[in-house]
């Protein structure tokens, strides 16, 4: 409304508009930082993931996969190298025996893109 007079009987309907419009720069604050947080921890991955020739480093993407008007997910993943991710975040057995060494790379980035998200989130809502 225009005015800041409001009748009675039409308050209820001038709090709702001014819950949406609330409702509707929060999403988009929103969809902004899990992106962001999103982009991040590919870049923390790309990081810290083991180089051998530099084609595992190179291949990890942000993809989103779910948009909708009040929610958003993205994934961050390995496009050709997906098979390589577990064996050396983890570390596997050898054929003869014994086991190779863990690389960890994704887990830390993990925990410090759902860190960033919160916090760009508090930002984003004061």
């Amino acid at each position: 409304m225009s005015t800041d007079r409001v009748r009675v009987d039409q308050m209820a309907h001038v709090i709702m508009e001014g819950l949406q419009e609330y409702a509707d720069l929060a999403t988009d604050d929103l969809k902004a930082a899990v992106k962001k947080a999103g982009n991040e921890a590919k870049k923390d991955i790309q990081a810290n993931a083991p180089v051998k020739t530099g084609k595992y480093k190179g291949s990890w993407t942000v993809k989103t996969t779910k948009e909708t008007s009040n929610a958003m997910e993205v994934v961050v993943h390995s496009k050709n190298r997906y098979q390589l991710a577990h064996l050396l975040e983890f570390g596997h057995a050898k054929r003869g025996g014994g086991r190779t060494r863990a690389f960890p790379h994704i887990a830390p980035a993990e925990a410090k893109a759902a860190e960033f998200l919160e916090k760009e989130v508090e930002r984003a809502l004061k």
